[in-house]
């Protein structure tokens, strides 16, 4: 992730820290950075600590470390051209991508074993989403649901009309 990926909040804070060793390089004291920039001067001294033995390099944002991929960037756009390719096209009944079926696939294809918990974080990577298929009963008759929906349902909303007669003790 570079800074320009970075989120606002990153962005400035990182814009903080480089201010403060600009200022410190012109001679401010702590107290008066952290005042200027609104921040304590615990916060300042850290900042100035890290420029002080890594450079100012050492205040610019970076992602946490993390996983390295076990696909490669060559496998990801093999994996992009298998997905166009559609669900059916793998034996999968329907042309829906699940992560269970990209999962499947990249363990078919590349001998590499996903959870499908984790399919959503490498299907956004390379510009893909999730997909949940829609589950319904074969019998499933959309006529008469709407025809419910439309004429019974409002019949059961109605109030009833009062009769005099009391329904419950």
């Amino acid at each position: 992730m570079t800074t320009r990926d970075a989120s606002p909040r990153q962005q400035l804070n990182e814009w903080r820290r480089l201010r403060a060793w600009a200022l410190s390089q012109a001679g401010w004291s702590g107290r008066a950075i952290a005042q200027a920039l609104g921040v304590t001067p615990g916060a300042v001294s850290q900042w100035l600590k890290r420029a002080r033995e890594g450079g100012a390099q050492a205040l610019v944002h970076r992602m946490p470390p993390g996983r390295v991929s076990r696909l490669s960037a060559e496998q990801k756009t093999a994996l992009v051209r298998l997905l166009e390719q559609g669900a059916e096209a793998h034996g999968f009944l329907g042309d829906v991508w699940t992560t269970k079926r990209v999962a499947s696939l990249i363990q078919q294809a590349f001998g590499v074993r996903y959870h499908p918990a984790h399919m959503s974080r490498l299907l956004r990577e390379i510009g893909w989403s999730v997909q949940k298929p829609i589950r319904r009963a074969t019998q499933r008759n959309d006529t008469a649901i709407t025809q419910w929906w439309t004429e019974r349902w409002p019949a059961l909303l109605a109030k009833p009309k009062a009769s005099g007669v009391r329904l419950s003790g």
